[in-house]
């Protein structure tokens, strides 16, 4: 057992009580939190779904009070009794609770330390904006080290974990699907042959990555390439790639209908990313059964099978980018055997059944039953 676990008193558990989970996050990750909810009624769980920061507003601990914050949170802590208190990321929220002697237990998404390096190169120019996102950065790094465990949501997120926190109780929890709300759904008109990308770009060191399309889209002008997504970075590589004719951001669309739409008719799925840890986009992606070409950074090589649900290039190297969508779109029998290799290999190891067991798991891991 690793050094610093808190321990939770599951003796209750034996009298057939369910445990409380109180799990918080943000309102764009309400979505597949409830799913990942829902899946734990399985293993004995009852939850509440909150949003973090509408039950500790960073700016109400700033500008209205530090009371009024506290006041709001112990109420949901009074009213809901949780036994443990899942977290989507570091945040005031999580340092609150980490305080209230409850076990947390921290999803990591990202690399939260490349991130916080790579926002305050490009966006905190002022005094004031340092100051601010050093004061946020303390906070998140505060409630990290406080949790009671840390679980990224891939091997390589672990990794880079481990290096910072070697005494903490530190183990992977993938993100989960659910496969029966991803069937084709053909229903957008886009330009054929194309290539579907679907990403954000709230990232400088994932987004950056996409100016490799330009070498793409020169050398395939017959073959049109759809974004989706939007960010702080979009209008840093939109003056870029929009030169191109065979280029088209589509910018946001409704989750999950219009997604599962475009998943459904674009000819292959690309992520052009310069670091990614575990996106649900490709799950998403294969199991619409689109073979995918990916960047081989990050957590991705951990989300797909090379070779069997499509391809995954170098980062930076565009000649192998356009050789393997190349590929792909000449030969319909390949992408179509890989589109369905995707999908069998999602269902099979991405079920939310199957990351709820793990977490249960993980929690009688980081408990102390009494005597």
């Amino acid at each position: 057992m690793h050094k610093n676990v808190n321990t939770v008193n599951i003796y209750k558990e034996f009298l057939n009580y369910k445990l409380k989970l109180l799990i918080a996050g943000s309102k764009f990750k309400a979505f597949h939190l409830k799913e990942f909810g829902d899946a734990l009624k399985k293993f004995g769980f009852e939850y509440k779904l909150v949003t973090d920061i509408e039950n500790y507003d960073p700016y109400a601990t700033l500008f209205r009070g530090l009371l009024t914050a506290r006041r709001k949170l112990n109420k949901l802590i009074d009213d809901f009794r949780p036994d443990a208190v899942f977290i989507d990321s570091p945040s005031y929220f999580g340092l609150a609770v980490t305080k209230k002697k409850i076990p947390v237990y921290m999803l990591l998404r990202g690399d939260y330390w490349s991130e916080i390096k790579w926002a305050r190169e490009t966006l905190y120019k002022s005094l004031k904006d340092r100051i601010l996102h050093w004061w946020y950065t303390r906070i998140g790094e505060k409630s990290i080290k406080n949790s009671t465990a840390i679980v990224p949501i891939c091997k390589y997120l672990e990794k880079v974990t481990r290096l910072r926190y070697p005494q903490k109780y530190i183990e992977v929890l993938y993100g989960g699907i659910d496969s029966s709300k991803w069937f084709l759904d053909k229903g957008m008109n886009l330009n054929h042959p194309c290539v579907g990308l679907l990403q954000s770009s709230t990232i400088w060191g994932k987004t950056r990555e996409m100016f490799t399309l330009t070498k793409v889209l020169e050398s395939m002008p017959d073959v049109t390439f759809y974004w989706v997504g939007d960010g702080l970075y979009k209008d840093k590589v939109l003056p870029t790639l929009q030169k191109y004719k065979n280029f088209k951001w589509l910018g946001y669309l409704k989750y999950p209908e219009e997604i599962r739409k475009f998943l459904g008719t674009i000819d292959v799925y690309a992520l052009v990313s310069g670091i990614d840890m575990a996106p649900s986009t490709l799950l998403e992606a294969q199991l619409m059964e689109r073979p995918v070409v990916c960047t081989k950074v990050g957590g991705i090589p951990e989300l797909m099978e090379d070779g069997k649900t499509g391809y995954l290039v170098k980062k930076g190297d565009a000649d192998d980018l356009i050789k393997k969508i190349s590929i792909l779109l000449d030969d319909d029998a390949k992408a179509k055997q890989m589109g369905k290799e995707a999908r069998r290999f999602v269902e099979k190891n991405f079920t939310w059944e199957l990351i709820a067991k793990r977490f249960s798991e993980i929690l009688k891991n980081t408990t102390k039953v009494p005597n």
